[in-house]
């Protein structure tokens, strides 16, 4: 098989957001690829913007990148028990987008939050909003980095075992499902 091509999403904007971490950690962890990390600082969502400009240059471009990729992983904070609004946006936007990029795309999903349940909950939500998309989900093993801040070394490389260990068991799972 040829070097699959990677892209990542984080539900956070933020430059140091542990989701960023988490995922740089992951494709670490999944070995040669190419890897490109998308660009979720879009424009909201607006019908009437939508219908007097058509589709923002960006969010095709993000759409154009999930199209091409081999495979997507994703991770994203929880905020007040769900996804990000950054990342819910931005799946909003692709899906006023041609091609149905999603469709049949292996996705990994995984999770990194300051609360003790590691974004469990933002993760099961995600999961429901993939579902009209139609993409290859993994069911596991799933990630939910808890109390995140704390979980990475000044590397950028988790700390925790059971984490690598985990995180490692779903990339094994990404690469099978690539190859399918």
């Amino acid at each position: 098989m040829s070097t699959p091509t990677l892209v990542t999403i984080s539900g956070s904007l933020r430059a140091e957001a542990t989701n960023r971490k988490l995922l740089a950690e992951a494709t670490r962890l999944f070995g040669d690829a190419e890897v490109i990390d998308a660009d979720l600082d879009l424009p909201l969502y607006n019908g009437d913007d939508e219908e007097a400009t058509g589709i923002p240059a960006a969010v095709q471009r993000l759409a154009d990148l999930i199209k091409g990729a081999d495979a997507v992983l994703i991770s994203t904070p929880e905020y007040n028990g769900a996804p990000s609004g950054v990342l819910k946006n931005a799946l909003d936007w692709i899906s006023r987008t041609s091609d149905a990029p999603w469709q049949d795309k292996p996705v990994a999903i995984m999770s990194a939050a300051a609360g003790r349940s590691g974004g469990e909950k933002a993760q099961m939500l995600l999961r429901s909003f993939l579902v009209p998309f139609q993409p290859r989900v993994l069911a596991g093993p799933q990630v939910h980095l808890a109390a995140s801040y704390q979980e990475f070394d000044d590397n950028g490389h988790l700390k925790g075992e059971l984490y690598v260990e985990t995180l490692q068991a779903l990339m094994d799972n990404l690469k099978a499902e690539i190859a399918r």
